[in-house]
């Protein structure tokens, strides 16, 4: 009887450390789903912003070839012969988010003009073709979980000569910013990629302080500042982008290379006998519906002498009277400053969901840089998922309000385009 409960005992005490075992096991298994689960959701959102790898783009400015333009419609269209680029492909591993997403990186100005910080998720408002929306997704602008993805496109053509050396100083100092979610691309106005998106600063000022040296050599862009832009919009972000941030530093001067827009915006006078584009298939209402559809904020740097009156002066100016359409002929009454107001114009139209900042003297570059960089932190980041779930390709507009605050107002992008419809 003894050695029997001996061995009842023992047996107990063996099934019992099984069972603490058992238990504890359970228990790290459940501890690892439950990180793994954390881990995906933080994913979820912050994998699209900044993947860990990204697939390299090849063949950039690919997507223009593939533009024509239509005469009857007045407008840039797909070529379907023309070959179309191929994705790269991604891993298994990689984690997408739900590509209806719609995400608003918004300001809030008091009446003085005066950002207004501290506010919750609760405390905004978000509505959709007036239709309610809950904000699944809220962070910081200046929050480092929540990657960017920036493009520098800087126009280095002969024009721009005096303002390289300081732009390149002041993107320099970007570059030292940037969160370690962050990653950065730089393309040319010759429709080039300097380098390709990355997190390295030293293969980022690396690149910057080549377009100096070409500077110094004499060597300069093909003034195709557009069309890089253009690019940029159409093949450098995804869906999976939460900020696309693009600086585009220009005086954009291509703008008569463009075919006329139809209808024309009413600050650029129409010719019968513009010259013929080289190569540029699109007008410019195409080129700002391409930095629409892509999500992309745009904050525009004019350097030179200032030829128009504030920063909103561009959207006010399509309100203005039409000029007549004219011939080229004509077109010699009008001096050269006429030419640099609507180039900056144009300019300052493609500055969508950003701001136009004047480079008029070279040692501004760098307060102006720094301005672009706290206006970023200072938004606020809203994601929804439409209720209204329609592929229709259309024009959404959203509205964002601050709760009980009727006097506040919001900056940022006001509308986006629905997916195109399923085919």
């Amino acid at each position: 009887m003894k050695l029997s409960r001996k061995n009842s005992r023992i047996h107990t005490t063996k099934v019992s450390g099984f069972r603490i075992k058992r238990t504890l096991i359970s228990l790290c298994v459940l501890v690892a789903v439950i990180a793994a689960g954390n881990r995906h959701f933080i994913n979820r959102v912050h994998a699209q912003s900044a993947p860990d790898e990204r697939p390299k783009l090849k063949d950039f400015g690919s997507s223009l070839k593939r533009l024509k333009w239509d005469e009857k419609l007045g407008t840039a269209v797909e070529n379907k012969s023309a070959p179309k680029k191929i994705d790269a492909p991604t891993g298994d591993d990689v984690i997408r988010v739900e590509t209806n997403l719609v995400v608003c990186s918004v300001q809030v100005l008091d009446p003085r003009n005066n950002w207004i910080s501290n506010l919750t998720k609760d405390d905004f408002i978000v509505t959709e073709n007036g239709r309610p929306e809950r904000v699944a997704h809220f962070s910081l602008g200046n929050d480092v979980a929540v990657g960017r993805t920036i493009v520098l496109l800087i126009d280095y053509s002969s024009s721009e000569a005096p303002y390289i050396k300081d732009s390149v100083e002041a993107a320099k100092i970007l570059v030292d910013k940037l969160g370690p979610r962050d990653i950065m691309a730089i393309v040319t106005d010759d429709v080039k990629l300097l380098v390709d998106f990355t997190r390295d600063q030293k293969k980022l000022k690396r690149a910057l302080d080549s377009l100096y040296g070409r500077n110094r050599g004499h060597q300069y862009g093909n003034s195709m500042q557009f069309s890089a832009l253009m690019a940029v919009v159409r093949e450098m972000f995804t869906s999976e982008d939460l900020r696309p941030i693009v600086i585009f530093q220009t005086d954009g001067d291509e703008l008569f290379e463009l075919h006329p827009s139809v209808p024309n915006f009413r600050f650029i006078p129409n010719s019968s006998e513009r010259p013929r584009p080289r190569g540029q298939n699109f007008s410019l209402r195409d080129l700002y519906n391409a930095i629409e559809k892509s999500r992309t904020s745009v904050y525009t740097i004019i350097p030179g002498s200032r030829y128009i009156e504030a920063q909103s002066s561009s959207q006010q100016q399509l309100l203005s009277p039409a000029p007549p359409v004219i011939d080229m002929g004509h077109m010699r009454r009008y001096s050269m400053n006429d030419y640099r107001r609507w180039q900056q114009l144009a300019a300052a139209g493609a500055a969508i969901g950003g701001w136009t900042a004047y480079l008029q003297q070279p040692e501004e570059a760098a307060d102006i840089y720094g301005k672009i960089l706290a206006d970023i932190n200072s938004h606020y980041i809203l994601g929804y998922y439409p209720s209204d779930k329609t592929h229709d390709g259309k024009r959404r507009r959203v509205q964002v309000e601050v709760r009980g605050h009727p006097e506040y107002a919001t900056t940022g992008r006001k509308t986006y385009f629905a997916p195109e419809p399923d085919r």
